[in-house]
């Protein structure tokens, strides 16, 4: 790749034109490393990882000083600038060892849609490629400009790309961290139509009904005064039965962003379809989003959420979150036996100090309490941390929420009284 095949319109040529050239003198005789960094770095911001022009600069001084005689050192150089938060290190390294490995993997992915690499060296292991990533490296694939010779004599490259699938089937089973963005854009459309027959409960209140079990004593003295009293017609009442109200406490701290975003479509579906629909967003504060998902344009509703809330994708402290919410919105909010749904990981900043306390007076203050965790999606996953520790003992209910399935799934078990707590048990056993 050559430095003539960098669009010369680009801000990043000319505020690095001058590091360009120091690098290219320094670290590649043929002058394409720094262009191939600046590549990389475009492969990195179209899969999601926040790189400017800055962080290039400073990509092009790590490589400077480690140099390129020691492949880890040049890996961890670039990691240690383009790497900020955990959920981007998968990304980075599956982006490293494809762009760095051999060039010629981008020609093929540029031509198929669900690439699924072959690697003779690794056919034992083969690593599952990030869809987001695969469109960043289809959208920016290098210019060949070596001759015709030099390609034959490279071996060919064997990719796996047999299309036999089911489009809806493949939606549906595929983790919202996996999708491209043609098919993040059809979760949503498949969300919006979601609806959520929750059980209805009986409450405190009675309505006639002639199919009713109980006598409703005072219309019968009413109409057997019209009558004048000379016969006593029986009027019947029964028990009025009403979905309980739900509340949502959704997690959206830096692990949590890519399934908190689809979430809160899923709320907005269901806030728009049924009423006393509460929810609340917390990673390091605990914020009221309830009102603005009742917009019915769930982009203008995403748009008010997002300039309301100040914490989105950094820390969590679900143990402060939770204290607020017990003093300030469960009065209010968990009335008439709600149905509360926790959506966290569970990983807490502040080692889950008073966590435990808060969610059991949560638990005693609700008809449900529903921990929904995406890590749950492992089948070896382990509640390994404080603030799982804390939380597991104390729901009734422990389910995943990574793809459509496990939504459907959520709808489904919201709609039957009875509770399972099998799968609690089990991984309580296993942490003893």
């Amino acid at each position: 790749m050559s430095k003539k095949s960098i669009p010369k319109g680009s801000r990043e040529v000319i505020s690095a034109k001058e590091m360009l050239d120091s690098i290219e003198n320094k670290t590649s005789a043929s002058g394409k490393i720094a262009a191939n960094i600046m590549h990389f770095a475009r492969v990195l911001r179209a899969a999601g990882i926040p790189v400017g022009p800055g962080k290039v600069l400073d990509g092009f001084k790590a490589v400077e000083a480690t140099g390129l005689g020691n492949r880890e050192d040049f890996y961890w150089g670039l990691h240690a600038v383009f790497v900020n938060r955990r959920d981007q290190r998968e990304i980075f390294d599956q982006a490293f060892h494809i762009f760095w490995r051999n060039p010629k993997i981008l020609e093929r992915m540029n031509a198929l849609i669900l690439p699924s690499l072959v690697d003779n060296e690794q056919q034992n292991d083969t690593e599952e490629i990030n869809r987001r990533l695969a469109e960043a490296l289809k959208g920016d694939k290098p210019d060949n400009d070596q001759d015709s010779s030099q390609d034959d004599s490279e071996p060919d490259l064997t990719i796996d790309a047999v299309m036999t699938w089911s489009a809806r089937e493949l939606l549906q089973e595929m983790d919202f961290e996996k999708m491209s963005s043609e098919e993040l854009s059809l979760a949503k459309r498949a969300i919006k139509k979601f609806k959520l027959p929750i059980m209805e409960v009986p409450t405190r209140r009675f309505k006639r009904d002639s199919t009713g079990d109980r006598i409703d004593m005072r219309a019968t003295l009413r109409s057997s005064l019209r009558s004048g009293g000379s016969t006593i017609s029986l009027n019947y009442r029964k028990r009025i039965r009403r979905h309980p109200p739900l509340v949502v406490l959704c997690d959206i701290s830096g692990s949590m962003s890519r399934y908190s975003r689809m979430i809160l479509h899923f709320m907005h579906a269901i806030t728009n379809d049924r009423d006393r629909v509460n929810t609340f967003l917390f990673g390091t504060r605990l914020t009221n989003v309830t009102r603005y998902l009742r917009y019915k344009d769930v982009d203008d509703a995403l748009d008010r959420v997002t300039g309301a809330v100040d914490d989105w994708s950094g820390g969590t402290r679900i143990g402060n979150s939770l204290r607020e919410f017990n003093l300030k919105w469960s009065r209010r909010s968990l009335s008439q036996g709600a149905v509360v749904l926790l959506i966290t990981d569970g990983l807490d900043r502040d080692a889950a100090e008073g966590l435990e306390d808060e969610v059991v007076r949560l638990h005693k203050s609700c008809r449900r309490l529903i921990w929904l965790n995406p890590l749950l999606r492992y089948d070896r996953y382990e509640p390994k941390s404080l603030g799982a520790r804390a939380l597991l003992p104390n729901v009734d209910d422990f389910r995943s929420v990574h793809n459509l399935e496990s939504l459907d799934q959520l709808t489904r078990a919201l709609s039957n009284e009875s509770i399972d707590r099998s799968n609690i048990q089990r991984l309580l056993e296993a942490t003893e």
